[in-house]
């Protein structure tokens, strides 16, 4: 499964750590004015977070960008371990893939595999250990724990290191 390995999701006690994943550079609520800015995914990489982004590719170039291409990044950009990608494009994905970026694609699907091989969930669906837990401040307090998902995105991700910690 690529990087995924137990060094990285056990720290120096031996215990296992959930992936903490902020959605779009958001650590502390949603600001969608800053979201998928490359400065923005910076600060919350350089806080210990990993992110997920939304990559378009346009005319053999590069964005970030939600609803539309709005950020034009690089190839190095995309290669950094901590960045979770989501293709808003076919040649996005296509391109991701061909240069062993960690990616994935999905719409409403229930789950989809990122191609280092983890489950990414749907919000509100079934949890594994194997999945990432997308939004669970949408969902009931209960829906959410620890032991139930390899990881969690959210726009309140710093919220969850707090509760983890």
């Amino acid at each position: 499964m690529g990087h995924w390995n137990s060094r990285r999701l056990e720290n120096i006690f031996g215990e296992k750590k959930v992936i903490l994943i902020s959605h779009r550079g958001n650590i502390n609520g949603c600001n969608p004015a800053k979201e998928n800015d490359p400065q923005y995914i910076l600060e919350a990489i350089n806080k210990g977070y990993e992110c997920e982004i939304d990559v378009w590719s346009i005319k053999d170039r590069l964005y970030l960008g939600h609803d539309e291409p709005q950020y034009e990044i690089n190839l190095k950009f995309l290669q950094n371990r901590m960045l979770w990608c989501h293709a808003k494009n076919l040649t996005a994905l296509e391109y991701m893939l061909s240069h062993s970026v960690h990616c994935f694609w999905h719409q409403k699907d229930d789950y989809t595999i990122t191609s280092k091989g983890i489950i990414w969930a749907y919000p509100g669906k079934e949890l594994s250990k194997q999945s990432i837990c997308v939004m669970p401040e949408k969902f009931s307090e209960q829906f959410y724990k620890p032991e139930t998902c390899l990881g969690i995105c959210s726009d309140n991700i710093q919220k969850y290191r707090k509760e983890l910690c």
